[in-house]
């Protein structure tokens, strides 16, 4: 029988078409909770909600615009007026240029889906928590926040600035009894950063980092981490 913690929690993930946001909402779903899948893409959203076995939703959206972003979280908790877990995953990156050549357009998308969507959807989130005194939020960084990235600098910066974005709101919302939390992986096998060079059979799997937020938001209610970093065992 399936181990199942998360019975009757309603979480929302974002960026949950592919990759890791997808190892994220098929492990909340395994652990019993009602996943609402967010992504632009409709088709991949209907292919990744077939395998969860009845517990997946999809709500597609543009997470730079304001009004979507928080449509997508009132959707989210309207059938049972809950929301308990937000992962927000999704991300962009931007590299290959150092930040002199870098566009502004370029830096306004990063910005913009990285950190001020962030923003937005906890912005929306926080009071279903608030209002039910529990929750979760989990946002997925980058070790990219705790190191130099020449050729990504507009990518490091918005993963440092949603670090001191989740420290801070871990702090504001701690007395309401919602835990927030932040994972930085290093490598990961996705289609997200390109590796030149690196061996990808060593690099971490999203399945790593679905575990980790498992781990969090099973955690013992009298503890939060508030932040874990992720590297491969062997250098990719």
């Amino acid at each position: 029988m399936a181990e199942t913690p998360l019975a009757e929690q309603v979480a929302l993930v974002t960026g949950a078409s592919h990759g890791i946001g997808e190892a994220i909402a098929r492990r909340l779903a395994q652990l019993g909770a009602e996943v609402v899948l967010a992504a632009r893409s409709r088709e991949r959203l209907e292919e990744v909600a077939r395998g969860l076995n009845g517990r997946g939703r999809i709500h597609c959206l543009d997470l730079r615009q304001p009004q979507a972003v928080a449509e997508m979280v009132h959707a989210a908790a309207r059938p049972h007026g809950r929301l308990d877990i937000l992962v927000n995953n999704a991300g962009v990156g931007a590299f290959g240029l150092p930040l002199h050549e870098t566009p502004p357009e370029t830096w306004d998308a990063v910005m913009e889906t990285n950190l001020r969507a962030i923003y937005l959807a906890v912005r929306a989130a926080a009071p279903y928590m608030i209002q039910r005194q529990t929750g979760h939020i989990v946002n997925i960084s980058s070790l990219a926040a705790h190191n130099p990235v020449p050729g990504g600098a507009a990518y490091a910066a918005s993963k440092w600035a949603l670090n001191g974005l989740s420290y801070s709101i871990a702090e504001e919302l701690r007395g309401y009894g919602i835990r927030v939390s932040v994972i930085c992986p290093g490598s990961v096998d996705t289609d997200l950063v390109p590796e030149r060079g690196k061996d990808r059979r060593k690099m971490l799997q999203p399945d790593d980092v679905a575990h980790v937020v498992a781990m969090l938001v099973t955690q013992a209610p009298q503890s939060f981490a508030s932040e874990v970093l992720i590297r491969p065992t062997r250098k990719p």
